[in-house]
């Protein structure tokens, strides 16, 4: 007798919870039981209190250098498959699949740890990066408001953020952001995957789409926002062949430049991502799995310094020669302007009266 299937989970990327390899004990499904529920019990978000000691986050990797990170979220709600921040999910005791897009830590004291830092002695300028791991404007921050008390605070002291998201409630906060751009002191990328809309609501389930990314884009750079474009991750197979037309479409939106990486699935991500393509996309499953391989050595996953995230091989080249040829085409003349760090003001924007 066949085994059922487990039911799908529309709306979520990863349709089952992989184990976590910090515990010996994990949670198998029961697919008979599952299955007979169907869609009834539903997936709901749950979020979970959290408070750290420690808000910003220093970056030792020398891919990324010198980036302090900033996540008032850990966990995402959007469900992307690929992310690579699933994996820290384990570090909570929770699963990398359905829990990290449905169990989501809150950490409420963020904005009063950041403003310690700035009153620090110790505190040197420089740039924050809000969504180092996981989105700052996810649907938590509606309710939350995390980010935008951060931004707020980082306009009182003059401190430098970046911020990368793709969701537009970042345009809820255009007003703070067009303040800090006018001090030279924030810069956004708005990262879009693909413009292939059944692709993006299979792969990105709780993003929204990329013409409205577009517009976010659109509406930043108008506002005097310094706004550029992430086309992060490529997947070989399945978006590569949208570079140039993406690039194409965020210059018309007004970016001013455009960054990408290779999609690598280290850790449980294979299983899931395994899981995900052929469930989708079960026709061209294996090729994809095979292209992604082909950029890594021969592996789903890389950790290797300097080319874990482009890869390497025929087909990564292939990638880079694309984005590269398409940047240079169509961000002619266009630069991000530089932070201004002089305008730091560690007693925030009160003036001293003696």
């Amino acid at each position: 007798m066949d085994q059922p299937e487990l039911p799908y989970h529309k709306g979520r990327g990863a349709q089952k919870n992989t184990a976590n390899h910090y515990q010996a004990l994990h949670y198998e499904p029961d697919v008979e039981e599952e299955a007979a529920w169907g869609d009834k019990p539903g997936l709901r978000t749950q979020f979970y209190a959290e408070t750290p000691v420690k808000i910003i986050s220093k970056v030792k990797s020398p891919d990324v250098p010198m980036m302090q990170s900033v996540n008032p979220y850990q966990g995402c709600e959007h469900g992307c498959i690929y992310c690579y921040a699933r994996n820290s999910h384990e570090y909570w005791g929770f699963s990398a699949g359905l829990d990290f897009e449905s169990k989501i830590m809150v950490k409420k004291n963020a904005p009063q740890l950041l403003e310690k830092e700035f009153l620090s002695p110790r505190w040197v300028p420089a740039s924050i990066a809000l969504s180092g791991n996981t989105d700052c404007y996810q649907p938590a921050e509606r309710k939350f408001e995390l980010t935008r008390r951060m931004l707020e605070i980082c306009l009182k002291y003059r401190n430098p953020v970046a911020i990368i998201t793709k969701n537009a409630l970042i345009l809820r906060d255009l007003p703070l952001l067009a303040q800090l751009a006018r001090y030279d002191l924030v810069h956004v990328h708005i990262t879009i995957t693909t413009l292939n809309e059944e692709l993006r609501r299979v792969m990105e389930p709780r993003t929204v789409t990329a013409r409205q990314r577009l517009h976010m884009i659109r509406q930043l750079t108008e506002a005097g926002v310094p706004t550029g474009v992430m086309t992060a991750p490529v997947i070989p197979g399945l978006t590569d062949h949208e570079i140039p037309k993406l690039i194409e479409a965020a210059a018309d939106a007004g970016a001013l430049g455009a960054g990408y990486t290779v999609v690598r699935l280290n850790g449980a991500l294979a299983e899931l991502f395994e899981d995900w393509i052929h469930k989708t996309f079960p026709d061209r499953a294996e090729k994809v799995l095979k292209q992604i391989k082909a950029c890594h050595g021969g592996q789903l996953n890389d950790s290797r310094w300097g080319l874990r995230m482009t890869g390497e091989g025929p087909m990564a080249e292939h990638i880079r020669a694309l984005h590269t040829v398409a940047c240079a085409k169509y961000f002619k003349g266009r630069r991000f302007p530089k932070y201004d760090l002089t305008q730091f003001r560690r007693e925030g924007m009160q003036l001293k009266l003696f």
